[in-house]
């Protein structure tokens, strides 16, 4: 991979909430295409380090980038610019309960920049085709499965066709034959070329799809793995 980029890559990296060191010293670099897991127990810095990829919390001391953002020089203007190269999956959904799934996905649409009508539903269309929901255009959220809620969600984020998708425990509310769906779909992104990286405490689903691991892990992470960080 010596000829390839890092899509994301941090050097020396601390994550701090607030005043409160939460990781340190991160050296990391993750690849085009790849899918990773970030596992650790609750507490141990994984959405911390998320929020932190996607401009949410302030990168106070190292280097770090994404999709060709970088993090640690990031103004708050260039946030909105640095999300439509990701996609973000949220566990808890965040879908808007008072629309139908076309109207969930406009909304993000509309504020990404998007103004054509024909070309917003085309896309719409797209997407929900890619996950599976190629029917539930006009379904209400309440009317879909928490499975096929997560696969809008994922949706969602595929809508500005991202360089980057990060996934926080999006299966931790799913049962297990529909966590393997969703993890089935993401690894089918990986493989079509979406970098992946997946916070997660389901160990079972990193035996079924196997995959590269950062660990969170006393204030630090390792790299089980060594093909993550190469020079």
């Amino acid at each position: 991979m010596s000829d390839i980029q890092p899509i994301i890559k941090l050097e020396g990296a601390n994550i701090f909430q607030k005043d409160n060191l939460i990781l340190s010293d991160l050296n990391l670099k993750i690849y085009p295409g790849e899918f990773v897991y970030l596992i650790g127990t609750t507490g141990s810095g994984k959405t911390s380090l998320l929020k932190t990829l996607y401009g949410e919390l302030k990168l106070e001391k190292g280097l770090g980038e994404i999709a060709g953002f970088h993090l640690d020089s990031l103004k708050k203007k260039e946030i909105p610019f640095l999300r439509r190269k990701l996609g973000i999956v949220f566990q808890d959904f965040q879908l808007l309960f008072d629309r139908n799934v076309a109207e969930n996905l406009f909304f993000v649409m509309n504020a990404t920049g998007w103004t054509n009508e024909d070309e917003k539903v085309s896309r719409a269309e797209e997407v929900l085709s890619l996950v599976g929901l190629s029917t539930k255009l006009h379904k209400m959220p309440f009317e879909l499965s928490g499975g096929e809620q997560q696969r809008l969600v994922v949706a969602r984020a595929l809508l500005n066709k991202p360089d980057v998708i990060l996934a926080d425990e999006p299966t931790g509310n799913l049962d297990p034959k529909t966590s393997d769906d969703i993890l089935s779909l993401l690894h089918q992104l990986s493989s079509a070329g979406n970098t992946v990286l997946m916070a997660t405490h389901d160990y079972r689903l990193i035996d079924k799809f196997p995959a590269k691991v950062i660990r969170c892990e006393g204030g630090k992470i390792t790299l089980p793995s060594q093909e993550l960080y190469q020079e």
